[in-house]
C-alpha cells in the first residue's frame, strides 16, 4: 500500500487508532446520548456530535486498511478530508447549545456548519493546494473564539481547558499534516498518525467536556 503523498509504504500502524476509536465513540457516545430525561436539543445535537465523529473515525478507519483501487482511493481519500469537517462541526454543536441561547447560539451553529460544509466542498474541487488541508482544519476548529466568555461560563473551567485543549490538539495535528513533521518512525507510526492520534485526543477531550457538563445537570 502506498502512502498518501508519496510512493513509500504505508506505516504499519496506519488508521488503526481511528479503527479502535470507531466503536468507542459510538458505545459511549450512545450511553451519552440516550441519558433518560435529556432535552430534546440537547439529545439531538449530541447525536450530531457523535455522528460527526464517529463517522470521521469510521471513513478514515476504511480508507486507510482497505487496499482501494486508484480511482476508488482518490474517491475514499476526499471522503476522509470531509469527514474531519463533520467531526469538528459536530463537536460544537452541543457545545452551543449548552453554553449559547438566541441569536448567538444560532450564529455559531450555523456559522461553524457552514465553515465546514464550504470545507467540504473545496476539498471536492479539482485542485486543492495542500496547504489548504490543514488550514481549513484549524480555520473551522477556531470559529467560535468570539464566544469564549460564554463558553467558559456555560461550561465552568475544567470544561473549557477541555474544549480549549481540543481545539489545541485539532490544530496541532493539522500542523503534523500540512508539514509531514515529526515523522518519527517512517515505517511503523509517521507524521499521518500523529495527526490521527491528536484527532482521537480531540475528540475525547470534547467528549469529557460535554458529558462533564450534561450529567451533573441531570443529576440536579
Amino acid at each position: 500500500m502506498n502512502d498518501l503523498h508519496g510512493p513509500h509504504l504505508m506505516p504499519l500502524l496506519r488508521g488503526w487508532l481511528h479503527l479502535v476509536s470507531f466503536p468507542i465513540m459510538l458505545v459511549m457516545g450512545g450511553v451519552l446520548a440516550l441519558v433518560v430525561d435529556l432535552p430534546f436539543s440537547l439529545r439531538s445535537s449530541i447525536v450530531i456530535y457523535v455522528l460527526g465523529t464517529a463517522t470521521m473515525f469510521g471513513v478514515s478507519a476504511l480508507y486507510h486498511r482497505v487496499r482501494w483501487r486508484p480511482r476508488a482511493k482518490r474517491l475514499m481519500q476526499r471522503f476522509d478530508h470531509s469527514a474531519i469537517f463533520l467531526a469538528i462541526a459536530g463537536g460544537y454543536t452541543p457545545v452551543a447549545v449548552l453554553c449559547l441561547n438566541g441569536w448567538a447560539q444560532w450564529a455559531v451553529v450555523g456559522g461553524v456548519w457552514f465553515g465546514a460544509v464550504l470545507g467540504i466542498v473545496l476539498h471536492w474541487l479539482p485542485r486543492v493546494p495542500s496547504f489548504w488541508h490543514g488550514a481549513s482544519y484549524m480555520i473551522v476548529s477556531w470559529a467560535a473564539i468570539v464566544t469564549v466568555p460564554a463558553l467558559w461560563r456555560g461550561l465552568g473551567p475544567v470544561g473549557f481547558g477541555l474544549i480549549l485543549g481540543g481545539g489545541v490538539c485539532y490544530t496541532l495535528g493539522a500542523v503534523a499534516l500540512a508539514t509531514h513533521r515529526p515523522n518519527p518512525w517512517p515505517r511503523v507510526f509517521g507524521y499521518h498518525e500523529i495527526f490521527h492520534a491528536f484527532t482521537v485526543v480531540a475528540a475525547g477531550l470534547q467528549f469529557a467536556a460535554i458529558a462533564g457538563v450534561v450529567t451533573p445537570r441531570l443529576a440536579a
